[in-house]
């Protein structure tokens, strides 16, 4: 059964029609410009969906620094207005003003991404590098070893760090492998083959670091990325330093992440129920382009096709045909083929498709179940990405703690406003998805992240089922605290330092894989 024969039937929502693209405006931080962001992983990144990020950010702050506090009103229970119905619009509010300063020029540096530091290097170094060392922080080396590669039929980091020295060019951006031939696949298969890529960690450094050295004759090249994937920091070659924007704090993080508006609870729920549509309408892209990618999904076989399995004659007979399935079906498929490389484009969250996936994915597909009306889709895709963010803002860009939790945790916030819940259903909704899976590992992008994520959406759905009941998991059990917002930072402590040892032990796992690789 495909993602459009289960929409063909009585009282099916229509598609979402009519979405373009908005240009940035004011761009509030680095970490604001890349937090929901469009990726074809794990190399290409058209700029629209961070434009769409930046925006967001700029929308919140303004309003943060212009408007008092309200308590918002109680919205009625989804009455099943079909989407092309429009709510009728919301009341006119004092315009906000725009966030101070002047509109951040994109350096060089913040066009690129970790993985086109194999491409500069090799342009630095002006010839085709004869051998290329590689120094990646534990968080990298994780989270990279397993990726699909796109148009290669190939996972891995040897592969990807061959074509983006041989092929890539550091200025297509975040797209460094579009002009990937034939003859570039093979060129690339037997440099690998050559074993003239060494791979190794780097301790002591970024959670986000990529260092690559390449070599040819008496020629070297260097280049280093650094805190974030668009941030080259360092270039030299022969000695020769073109570029050096190391700081002293060789992490960084905490300096570079204070700069961002810290968000709250009910900031985000606020944001999301009062702001104008107009001004928010530009989330409908993340619904637009990642349902593309679930229907791309579903017309080849990616990954283990679980999407497939579950839409399959066992999944419709022993797990049935309803809004629940159908959630598990749309986000499944779109991580199946992100995870096995396919060139389909996704809307990612905080720098990962796979959140971006689970926190759009879950609401949209219960949104056109429930026939909600357009500002319903519209403020409940707001605040599953928006409680992402501010979720992450706790736990980092990347740590042991798997981001399916975080976007699912997300995403069980708009599906409960979308069942009527109100602010206190949706802080139970959070406590009952943080006091149960919580702890879920990141093993780096692989095959089994689509496996994590329909998990993680599995027990949203039973999340807010319990919150809609009122029930939840009370602070007197577990690490739940009295609020939500206490809930969230106890996970983050979960998460670090509480996982550090965690994130250790998996990463000499695939160290011990890499040197047998190697062998």
């Amino acid at each position: 059964m495909s993602l459009n024969e289960k929409r063909i039937k009585p009282g099916a929502a229509k598609p979402i029609t009519g979405i373009k693209r908005q240009p940035a405006r004011n761009q509030i931080g680095k970490q604001a410009d890349q937090a929901l962001s469009t990726a074809r992983e794990p190399i290409s990144m058209p700029e629209g969906g961070a434009a769409a990020e930046a925006k967001l950010f700029e929308k919140v702050t303004a309003r943060k620094e212009s408007q008092p506090r309200k308590e918002p009103q109680q919205r009625k229970k989804s009455t099943g207005v079909k989407a092309k119905d429009a709510a009728k619009p919301a009341p006119k509010k004092k315009e906000e003003p725009k966030a101070a300063g002047k509109k951040k020029e994109k350096t060089e540096a913040e066009k690129k991404n970790n993985t086109q530091a194999a491409a500069k290097a090799a342009e630095v170094l002006g010839r085709k590098p004869e051998k290329i060392e590689v120094y990646l922080s534990a968080n990298i080396l994780k989270n990279a070893m397993g990726v699909g590669i796109p148009g290669t039929g190939m996972v891995g980091l040897p592969i990807a760090i061959a074509l983006g020295s041989i092929i890539g060019k550091s200025a297509y951006g975040l797209e460094v492998l579009k002009d990937l031939t034939p003859e570039g696949l093979k060129e690339g298969k037997e440099m690998v083959c050559k074993k003239c890529i060494g791979i190794d960690l780097k301790e002591n450094v970024d959670k986000l670091y990529i260092e690559i050295i390449s070599s040819a004759g008496n020629d070297r090249s260097r280049v280093i990325i650094c805190h974030e994937h668009t941030h080259i920091i360092y270039v030299e070659k022969n000695g020769e330093v073109l570029t050096d924007l190391r700081m002293a704090n060789a992490s960084g993080e905490e300096v570079c992440e204070n700069k961002d508006l810290r968000l709250s609870f009910s900031m985000v729920y606020e944001f999301a129920m009062e702001m104008p549509l107009d001004e928010i309408r530009f989330i409908l892209e993340t619904a637009e382009l990642n349902k593309k990618a679930a229907q791309a999904s579903m017309k080849g076989n990616y990954g283990h096709t679980v999407s497939k399995t579950v839409s399959g004659a066992f999944g419709r007979k022993f797990m049935g045909d309803s809004a629940y399935t159908h959630m598990l079906i749309m986000t499944s498929a779109a991580c199946d083929a992100r995870m096995d490389g396919a060139m389909i484009p996704v809307m990612s969250n905080s720098g990962s498709g796979n959140q971006g996936i689970a926190a759009t994915l879950p609401v949209l597909s219960f949104a056109e179940d429930i026939q909600c009306s357009e500002e319903q889709l519209i403020r409940a895709l707001m605040l599953s990405h928006l409680m992402v963010i501010y979720i992450k803002q706790s736990l980092g860009r990347l740590s042991a703690l798997c981001g399916c939790v975080v976007a699912a945790t997300g995403a069980s916030c708009a599906i409960t406003y979308l069942m009527g819940g109100n602010k206190a259903r949706i802080s139970y909704a959070i406590k009952n998805m943080i006091g149960n899976i919580t702890g879920m590992i990141c093993d780096g992008g692989n095959q089994g992240c689509t496996m994590k994520g329909i998990a993680a959406v599995d027990v949203a759905y039973q999340s807010v089922d319990f919150a809609m009941h009122g029930i939840y998991i009370q602070d007197v059990h577990g690490i739940n605290g009295n609020t939500a917002e206490e809930t969230m930072r106890n996970m983050g402590l979960i998460a670090s330092p509480g996982m550090v040892e965690t994130e250790g032990t998996i990463v000499k796992i695939f160290e011990d894989k890499l040197n047998f690789l190697s062998k």
